[in-house]
Order: C-alpha cells, then sequence, then structure tokens
C-alpha cells in the first residue's frame, strides 16, 4: 500500500516544519507547503510551492500532490501568523490580510483537497483533516483581536467541518496550542498602532508579557505530539488542547462568566 500521505501547509517554519520533519521521520509520505524555497529545508519532505491565500497557487500544489501520490491520508492545516494591535488601530487591510492567511487560507486548502480525502475514506483508506487553531480562540488575546478572532473562525470551522464530513468517514480535529516557543513573534506585525495611540501605554505592557512568555514557552515538539496523536487516534477527539494553558483556559471558559474571565485576562496582560 506503501506509506499514508499528509499535506503540511506552512511546513518551512515553527510548528509546521517540525510537524513535517517528525511525520517524515514516522514514516508517512509528507508534503510540505512553503511560499519560497529555504536552504536549511528537511530534504525527507517533499516540498510544494503554495501561497494560501491565492486561489489558483492552492489549486496547483493540491494537484502536484495528488499527481505524486495515489492517495491522499491527510491534511494538516497549520499555516499562519499574527498581527498584534488595537481594533482601533488596526488598519481595516492588514485585518483583512490576518483573516485571508488564518481562515480563508485553511478554506481554500480543504476546498481544494477534501475530494481526494472523501475517496481515500471511500476506498477502506484512514482519512483526517487536523487544523490547528489556538487556545486564543476561546480566551481572546487583548490587542490580538484580530489573531483571536480568525482562530475562533477556524473553531467554529472544526465543529461544523466534522459533522458534515462523518457520513464520509473523514476525522476532523482541532489542534489547540497555548503559547508555544517558535519564530511567530519574529513574523509578527508589532507596528500597526501610530506612536500617539490613546493604548500606547497598554500596548506596550501587553507587549512585554507577550515577548517575555514566548521563550519560556513549550517547544514545537509538544504540538508535533498532539496532532500525531489526532493523525492516529483511532477515534480522533474533537479538540487537542497543547501548552501550559491547555486545562486551565479551556476549564475556565467552560466555569467562569465571561466577566471574571476577562478579568484574569487583563490581570495576565498586567492591563
Amino acid at each position: 500500500m506503501g506509506p499514508r500521505s499528509v499535506l503540511v501547509t506552512g511546513a518551512s517554519s515553527g510548528i509546521g516544519a517540525a510537524t513535517a520533519s517528525a511525520l517524515a521521520a514516522a514514516g508517512w509520505r509528507v508534503f510540505g507547503t512553503r511560499r519560497r524555497e529555504r536552504q536549511d529545508a528537511d530534504p525527507a519532505v517533499t516540498w510544494i510551492e503554495m501561497d494560501v491565500c491565492d486561489d489558483a497557487s492552492v489549486a496547483r500544489g493540491v494537484a502536484r500532490v495528488l499527481d505524486e501520490t495515489p492517495r491522499l491520508h491527510a491534511v494538516v492545516c497549520n499555516a499562519g501568523f499574527g498581527i498584534f494591535g488595537s481594533v482601533e488601530d488596526v488598519e481595516i487591510s492588514a485585518a483583512q490580510q490576518q483573516l485571508d492567511t488564518n481562515f480563508f487560507g485553511v478554506l481554500r486548502v480543504l476546498r481544494a483537497s477534501l475530494p481526494a480525502l472523501r475517496e481515500c475514506a471511500a476506498s477502506g483508506g484512514d482519512a483526517r483533516v487536523v487544523l490547528v487553531g489556538s487556545l486564543a480562540g476561546r480566551a481572546p488575546i487583548p490587542f490580538q483581536a484580530h489573531y483571536s478572532a480568525s482562530k475562533a473562525a477556524v473553531d467554529a470551522l472544526s465543529l461544523s467541518l466534522r459533522n458534515e464530513l462523518r457520513p464520509f468517514g473523514v476525522q476532523v480535529s482541532l489542534v489547540e496550542p497555548g503559547d508555544i516557543d517558535t519564530p511567530f513573534n519574529d513574523a509578527m506585525n508589532w507596528k500597526t498602532s501610530p506612536p500617539g495611540s490613546a493604548y500606547a501605554d497598554a500596548l506596550q505592557r501587553c507587549e512585554q508579557v507577550i515577548r517575555e512568555s514566548l521563550p519560556r514557552a513549550p517547544k514545537p515538539e509538544v504540538v508535533v505530539r498532539a496532532i500525531e496523536r489526532a493523525l492516529g487516534d483511532r477515534r480522533a477527539r474533537v479538540r487537542y488542547p497543547v501548552g501550559a494553558d491547555s486545562r486551565v483556559v479551556p476549564l475556565a471558559r467552560r466555569l467562569l462568566p465571561d466577566r471574571l474571565s476577562l478579568h484574569f485576562i487583563r490581570q495576565h496582560f498586567r492591563l
């Protein structure tokens, strides 16, 4: 039958790169997407040029995968980035770019790959979808409202998609990392608010918390293990929360009233 095949988006760095390499080492045939070539790319991964914000690029990338493998068993939608700034300050164009990558990018990849996943399941294969969300989708981060909103949208998408695909035998899971020590901050757009912003002091305090907390966070491997479980569990769970806050945040959101939850979020970010 050959190895199981998986498409991993956003595989050039961080969680995506760690996931692609780990799955390749575990015997998967991995197709990893990237927007441009990197000299340090894992040679065990088959690299696919893809911009998840471009319909034609996604269609070409998925078509190439399907040309090279008889079955597509799994898709891991991981591509994404963050912007930092107040709701009032962030330009609409920047907010649109955030949603276009983190949410509509997922939609583009799913729409292109789901027929192949359904076909895999119909022929007896074990077909999976893993969406990489964030605990920020359930506990939104101050001054990262747009990122949090994009991940909340992925959360809702995963639940709807799980019900839609259940009759076809395709299992869907949401992996929800908290803080993870990756180059995520390096790619963050921090400069969305003007120097004279009414939120300048709060922005500075919140940014300091974020910059200080990320280096102390777990490495991407903890997320990789969750993704591997989502791909390997006989009955994939709906959610796989990951990281130091993976128990506290979901429990707090279930048990605490919104006012109290928001109070603790303000405390954490020194607001």
